[in-house]
């Protein structure tokens, strides 16, 4: 069958109006953190927010992949949206009645993560189901270029309505954000006949189970899995100490506008993803895309003191992101028989993602209790002043040294496992067939 671009229909409509809600959603967790830090500041404390989202995240994406492919995509989507948004509400009332404390934040990420770990699997099988096989790739382009654009808009937005009028605002454009996505997918996008009649039949566990089972049964997307795992460590970590390197020295403006480099460069990245041809070896290009990624953002953020050199840091760092999650993408959704997506897609969750709370924590833990007392300590050292800094910040700076040498090593040693895997244009193929018969379920 040739597809037409009017064939990307539904896929655009998702994929814009859920973008905008994204955003309105990533400007609230923007504005909190800075609230946060105002409150504690501790990289710690302020990981640990994050740590709350991701946890359920991490312990209950297998079970809930299950669950996702049991039931219809759009009202899986529209329940847990709804429930985002209902979180965001309570946070609001919260602070307007001043009774909003760290701890309110924390359960509220909880419960809002727990929501999302449902919503993903989901939202990955729409995307499939819904796009045609010839655009996978520009598609997944699209995603990281909407992704990209949250990244570049979400800090400085944020940042700037939170200094006009606090998180009032800030939420206010969330869940103005939440309303246009949710009108759009209840009356605007077809997806009713988008499931498996034969998982509504099955238990949880035993589907959860299947998903397991697939990954164990096929190296490629499993080694691609176990890789990014490793991966996310380092950049969680990284994303944990940031905040704690930039705001002492430079305060909230500057992290926005070096936090929003990430997201010009892998705009940039995503535009690269969407219109590159298919490469030889897609594995390959992941690989190298992070060797690049983490072999340079972290070594001249530990060693400059400049904000023009941060952002072109963040710049060298993001830029090719897009690139890998396009090329693993197109892996997954070619790989695995979309009525086992969801399921698998929750079990890379676990597993891709599960080292997300740690590095954040690990990361927190160390510029906290370990580098910013060392730095201190040795303040008189010059050595270590010249290279890092003094004061605040100079331990985070000296963190973002371990994990440069961390990022690069696990590189180079994880090429030596995946160099054995590649996945060609006849790979891709294979995948058609079980997408329209899946359809038609």
């Amino acid at each position: 069958m040739k597809y037409l671009e009017k064939d990307l229909k539904n896929f655009y409509i998702l994929w814009s109006t859920q973008s905008v809600s994204q955003l309105g959603s990533a400007m609230t967790a923007f504005a909190l953190t800075l609230w946060l830090y105002e409150k504690t500041g501790s990289a710690l404390s302020t990981a640990a927010l994050t740590i709350c989202t991701y946890a359920p995240y991490v312990l209950m994406s297998i079970f809930a992949g299950a669950i996702s492919d049991k039931f219809d995509k759009k009202k899986t989507m529209l329940t847990c949206d709804s429930f985002a948004a209902l979180c965001t509400v309570i946070v609001f009332v919260l602070y307007k009645t001043k009774l909003l404390s760290v701890w309110h934040l924390y359960a509220v990420n909880a419960l809002s993560g727990l929501m999302n770990t449902v919503q993903q699997p989901a939202s990955e099988v729409a995307y499939t189901l819904i796009t045609p096989k010839r655009f996978y790739q520009k598609t997944s382009g699209l995603q990281s270029l909407s992704r990209s654009i949250i990244s570049i808009g979400n800090p400085l937005l944020a940042s700037a309505l939170y200094g006009l009028a606090g998180l009032d605002l800030v939420i206010a454009v969330d869940l103005l954000s939440f309303a246009i996505a949710f009108v759009a997918l209840a009356f605007f996008v077809r997806l009713e006949k988008f499931f498996s009649k034969a998982n509504a039949k099955e238990n949880v566990l035993k589907l959860a189970k299947e998903g397991l089972r697939f990954l164990k049964e096929n190296p490629i997307p499993l080694h691609i899995i176990l890789f990014m795992s490793g991966v996310n460590l380092i950049a969680s970590a990284f994303n944990a100490t940031l905040p704690a390197e930039i705001i002492p020295r430079a305060g909230n403006a500057v992290l926005g506008l070096v936090t929003s480099c990430s997201g010009i460069a892998m705009a940039v990245g995503s535009l690269i993803a969407t219109v590159m041809p298919k490469p030889k070896n897609r594995v390959r290009v992941i690989f190298l895309s992070m060797l690049f990624s983490l072999g340079t953002e972290n070594f001249l953020l530990a060693f400059s003191r400049s904000p023009i050199v941060w952002c072109a840091a963040q710049i060298l760092g993001w830029i090719f992101v897009p690139v890998m999650g396009a090329n693993q993408n197109v892996i997954m959704r070619n790989v695995i028989p979309v009525d086992l997506q969801g399921r698998v897609y929750a079990c890379r969750n676990t597993l891709q993602f599960f080292t997300i709370p740690i590095g954040l924590a690990l990361g927190g833990f160390m510029v906290d209790k370990v580098c910013e007392p060392f730095m201190s300590a040795n303040s008189s050292n010059r050595i270590l002043s010249l290279l890092f800094g003094s004061g605040k910040g100079s331990g985070a700076a000296f963190m973002m040294f371990i994990l440069g040498l961390a990022g690069t090593s696990y590189c180079l040693v994880s090429w030596a496992n995946l160099k054995k895997y590649k996945y060609s244009e006849s790979d891709e193929d294979k995948g058609e067939d079980k997408i329209e018969e899946a359809k038609d379920l």
